[in-house]
This record gives C-alpha cells, structure tokens and sequence, in this order.
C-alpha cells in the first residue's frame, strides 16, 4: 500500500507561491495608483456642433450588451483556466511523491534449484520439480533457475522470469522422472522413457569413477547467480541490487570422488557473496542420521541456511515449502520503502485545463 502524497520540493511550492503573491501585490499597487482616464464629455445637440461619440453610447445597444457581457463571462473563465494551470505546474514544480511501501518480497529474489542428480538422490529430485512447478504459478517477479549435478553439472535453464520457458522445463522433467522411483520403476521404462531420461541427464556425468561431487555442484550453481565470486569481491552487490539471492540444495551428500571444493568450502564462497543457501536431504529416510547427513545439516545452518529432513513424516513437498515461506518471510522483512513520484494524476490535469484556456483564449479572439 502506498502513504498519502508528500511534495519532494515543498520549498519550491512555497516559493512560487510567494512570488506569485508578491506580484499580486504590486499590480493591486500598480492599479491603484495609476492615472484615471478623464471622463469623455460629450456634447449634447447643438444646432450648430457636431455630434461626439464615446463607447459607452456604442455599447448602448441590447445585441451590443448582450455580447460585450458574453465577452466578460469569457475572458472570466479564461482568465480562472490560466490560473488553475499554473497553480497545477507549480504543484508539478514541488514533485509530488508518495512513499511506497509494496512488499517486494515478490519481486526481488532470485532462486536457484541445485539437484544432485546421481542414482539415490533422483527419484526425490522429482519431487523438487513437481512442487516448484505448482510454486511458479504464484510468483511474480522472481527469477528462478535450474541446474542438475553428478560429477559435472549442467544447466538446465538459467535465470529467468519468463515463467512460460519454466513451466514447460519443469513440466518435461517432472514427466520423465515419474518413472524413476526405484529399480523396479526403471526395469518397466520403455526403451523411449529411458533415453529421455539419459539425454535430460547428460552432461553430468563427465568423468568416469565419480559420483556426486556436491562442493562443485553447488559453486557451479552459484555461478548462475549475478553477485557470486569466487573472490568474494561482490560481496555487496546482491544489496545493491535490493534483490535476495537463495540455493535450494538437494542432495544426499554422499561423496564419491575427489571435488575441487568441499561443501564447506563452497559454502563459505556462497556467504561471502551474499547468497544463502538451503539444504533439503534427498535420500532414503534409514540414511538421514547417518554422519554425512549430520555433517551437512552442521554446515549448512553454519552458513546460515535452513537444513531440512522427512525425519518428521514431512513430504518433499512441504519440506519445500516451508523453506518458501521462510525465505518469503524474510525478503518482506528486510524490506524498505521508498518515496516515489507521482506525477501521474496531476499532469494530464495540466493538460485538460490547459487545452481548455486555449480553446476559451480562442473564442475570446472571435
């Protein structure tokens, strides 16, 4: 909702205004000190004197009075038209404004989906899309993106807002991993199904022997995000932009391989530029207090993030989200207002009575 109107330059309302009186003033001065015109006598009849005439025997006419009072009423209005512009252009000249406080927690955040796409994390990955895809028809103005991870990652759209080019991502992956849910799943795929599956996922598996490489997945997943350096010399840049940035990372976090980045270590460039990011355990719920699973719910809420489980009979889907709702609430909290302004009823104003004194300026002509 927006506040009531403020002038930006209230001093330049109040000055225009004073000048404006001031040379009221000094016509008012003017007018009462100037010279009055002598009354023209006129000669009355005299056989032998010609006759003089002045305007106010002219005007002594009933189609001659009638129409010099049309031509008063006229001049009136055109004169009352002319002042009301410039008063409009001095209320213009103030710049009226308006703080504007609109929650931009819809507008202002930007979101990347970073899924480990290896074997045991897969058939949870489906559940992240699937709800994502009922969350975009909600969104407005958030930039989503989407990037998959084994040993390599891949894009699989960059950030964007074009919800339509989302929909149809979303809506194809979530179409082809409905059949990947188990190994009994996978065997009845048709030979169609499978390579679908196969192309969707190619380009994350570049290199042989080595599976889930989460710290790269997640650093090549920040790197979708405009403010993220591996420097940490953006730092700053995701508040100057006034736009909130977030991972959603899911992922099992078994490791198989050597990684150019720990997650630890990911993470810590995450937080340098800005970037929160949120851990969502995609794996078999025997597994969630295993040692691999507790280190990354440590890490995690270490950098600020919020770690989720199904350990409490949660689905994906409302584990997803809650991580939503909170990210929400704190873009609204973190909210500012800002004075605007709000010229926008005031100049066609302007426009319409200017119009009009040209038109009675007209008139007055003929």
């Amino acid at each position: 909702m927006s506040s009531l109107l403020t002038f930006r330059w209230p001093w330049a309302f109040a000055s225009i205004i004073v000048l404006a009186l001031l040379a009221f003033l000094a016509w008012q001065w003017s007018a009462r000190h100037a010279r009055r015109p002598e009354t023209v006598r006129t000669i009355v009849d005299h056989p032998d004197t010609a006759a003089v005439w002045n305007l106010d025997r002219d005007l002594d006419t009933e189609h001659t009075s009638a129409r010099w009072r049309l031509w008063k009423t006229v001049n009136r209005l055109a004169a009352a038209l002319l002042a009301l512009t410039l008063i409009m252009a001095i209320v213009l000249t103030a710049r009226p404004s308006k703080v504007d406080s609109e929650s931009s927690a819809g507008s202002s955040r930007d979101i990347i989906l970073c899924l480990d796409v290896s074997g045991s994390t897969l058939p949870y990955d489906r559940q992240v899309i699937a709800t994502y895809l009922d969350l975009i028809q909600h969104f407005q103005g958030e930039r989503i993106g989407l990037s998959i991870f084994n040993s390599t990652s891949r894009t699989v759209f960059p950030l964007t807002d074009d919800y339509d080019l989302v929909e149809r991502q979303l809506s194809y992956a979530n179409t082809i991993l409905k059949g990947v849910v188990d190994q009994d799943s996978i065997d009845k795929m048709s030979d169609k199904q499978y390579q679908q599956v196969s192309d969707w996922l190619d380009g994350t598996q570049n290199r042989k022997d080595v599976t889930s490489l989460i710290g790269d997945g997640l650093v090549s997943c920040a790197a979708m995000l405009p403010e993220f350096s591996t420097s940490g010399d953006a730092a700053v840049s995701a508040s100057a932009r006034n736009r909130s940035a977030s991972i959603v990372l899911a992922t099992d976090n078994v490791l198989s391989g050597t990684p150019v980045y720990q997650l630890d270590q990911a993470l810590d460039l995450t937080q340098k530029s800005s970037i929160v990011v949120d851990g969502l355990y995609s794996g078999p719920t025997q597994s969630e207090n295993d040692q691999t699973t507790t280190d990354m719910k440590t890490q995690i809420e270490a950098h600020d993030g919020i770690f989720l489980t199904q350990a409490s009979g949660s689905s994906v889907d409302a584990l997803v989200r809650r991580i939503e709702r909170q990210r929400e609430t704190d873009n609204e909290n973190r909210n500012q207002s800002n004075l605007v302004d709000a010229p926008q009823y005031w100049v066609p104003v302007v426009l319409v009575l200017f119009a009009a004194f040209v038109i009675v300026a007209g008139r007055l002509r003929r």
